[in-house]
């Protein structure tokens, strides 16, 4: 059964698809800084490959050639669509300070750092052990924080900080002050979620070893 917010995001794609075909595929991919060959670009996402075929701008796993669900698809083409070649700015920014980010940042934050807070619950190494399987870049912010490379040229940050008896442990999931430049506000909101889920999948893991 089709939803009217799935029929909307179908809607949104097919719109994506079209203004994309107009433009020249080099082009994009410079500005995103990924590779285009053989009809298809080649974009990394937090360290898988995807494949991306254009014109048909269709999006696949690229080891086993699954194809991509709509939401995934959705985020390659905003990426591709968005992107300015923007340099880093090597500043890390709250979710709610990009524009438009105050409106959603309550719900953001809760299925971003909140998540991830709870689910390490104060186990900072567990954290720690997560975040460099994942090919984490340490950084000296909070009690533990990491960088990684989302997608080529947008950054991203998770930040934890341990709790004691009087506040809760917390953490934030922050971007590169360029962020936006290739990605919407809204396509980064699962940009960090999706960093949230491999923290914790990786966490779960372990903990079942």
């Amino acid at each position: 059964m089709t939803t009217p917010i799935r029929e909307k995001m179908i809607a949104q794609v097919a719109a994506q698809r079209d203004a994309l075909r107009a433009r020249d595929p080099l082009d994009l991919a410079r500005r995103c800084g990924v590779e285009f060959r053989d009809g298809a670009f080649y974009i990394p996402f937090y360290g898988e490959l995807y494949r991306v075929t254009f014109p048909a701008l269709e999006a696949f796993v690229a080891a086993n050639g699954k194809p991509c669900g709509l939401n995934r698809t959705a985020m390659f083409l905003y990426y591709l669509q968005t992107a300015d070649g923007a340099a880093a700015k090597n500043t890390w920014v709250a979710f709610r300070d990009f524009p438009g980010g105050m409106f959603y940042h309550q719900a953001y934050q809760g299925y971003s750092g909140d998540r991830l807070a709870k689910a390490i619950d104060n186990r900072i190494n567990v954290f720690e052990r997560a975040a460099k399987q994942l090919g984490g870049m340490k950084l000296d912010i909070g009690d533990a924080a990491f960088a990684f490379e989302a997608l080529p040229r947008v950054r991203v940050a998770a930040v934890y900080y341990v709790g004691d008896e009087d506040f809760p442990a917390s953490a934030n999931v922050l971007f590169d002050g360029a962020a936006d430049h290739y990605l919407p506000v809204d396509a980064l909101a699962g940009v960090g979620s999706a960093l949230v889920d491999r923290l914790t999948a990786t966490e779960s893991k372990d903990d079942q070893e």
